[in-house]
């Protein structure tokens, strides 16, 4: 039996295999935890992260573990990493969900990047 992890790395990898991310284009991950979320934007020519943010960054009104905090957070880091790469004249992105469904809290970090001016 494998556990949840193991499958969520097993569906990350089949992702990664179409995903690649350029100096132009790069690849805009995400990662959840139970509590927290994270984004950032990698080359992978050249291995190096190019930007980051997570709800541990921003200011948040009030850090809470109500669902619906959870997905403004969410929401609050797509837009601040967006704000970032467009400081660094980036404007397209490939999305990498990191095995993750595209539901909530992920979904959130990409609604939160297109408003910020991002274009997957």
């Amino acid at each position: 039996m494998k556990t949840k992890r193991e499958k969520r790395i097993n569906r990350h990898r089949k992702v990664r295999m179409k995903v690649k991310g350029t100096k132009d284009r790069p690849r805009f991950c995400v990662f959840k935890s139970n509590s927290h979320i994270y984004a950032q934007l990698i080359n992978d020519e050249t291995g190096k992260t190019i930007a980051s943010s997570s709800d541990l960054v921003i200011e948040a009104e009030k850090p809470s573990t109500n669902s619906f905090a959870k997905v403004a957070n969410a929401q609050a880091v797509g837009f601040d990493l967006a704000k970032k790469a467009l400081d660094k004249k980036i404007s397209q992105v490939v999305f990498d969900r990191g095995g993750f469904l595209f539901t909530g809290r992920v979904k959130a970090v990409a609604d939160g990047a297109r408003e910020g001016g991002l274009k997957f």
